[in-house]
């Protein structure tokens, strides 16, 4: 059986297939800053795309991408900042989710969610 890491970079990894083939440029992959890390930037249309990828192996608890929590959005938001900076980004910003479903036969659904969620003003 995976091992909840495992898990997770297959998720990444599906995601990013699935990002590719819609045309996005992917700039960077696992990306931290402070506590924050991540999974995803992307790039298409003068829009840098921050993703999180959620994966999951049943939604007993609910789906997926109902994991991204305020407290996970806001250390995105924090990391997506510092990101624009260092990169000198002057274009739109969006987050996104991605969520993967695998089930018990290792078959998996994956939803592309954009616009996820907006940051808050602090």
């Amino acid at each position: 059986m995976a091992t909840h890491n495992d898990l997770g970079r297959k998720g990444e990894q599906l995601a990013k297939i699935l990002l590719e083939n819609a045309g996005y440029e992917i700039l960077d992959e696992n990306w931290t800053y402070g506590k924050a890390e991540i999974d995803l930037i992307a790039y298409k249309n003068s829009v840098i795309i921050f993703t999180e990828v959620k994966t999951r192996t049943g939604n007993s608890f609910g789906e997926p991408e109902d994991f991204v929590d305020a407290r996970k959005q806001k250390l995105m938001v924090e990391a997506a900042d510092e990101y624009i900076y260092l990169m000198e980004h002057q274009g739109e910003v969006r987050f996104d989710i991605i969520s993967v479903l695998f089930d018990k036969q290792t078959n998996y659904t994956i939803k592309h969610i954009e616009d996820a969620f907006w940051p808050s003003a602090t």
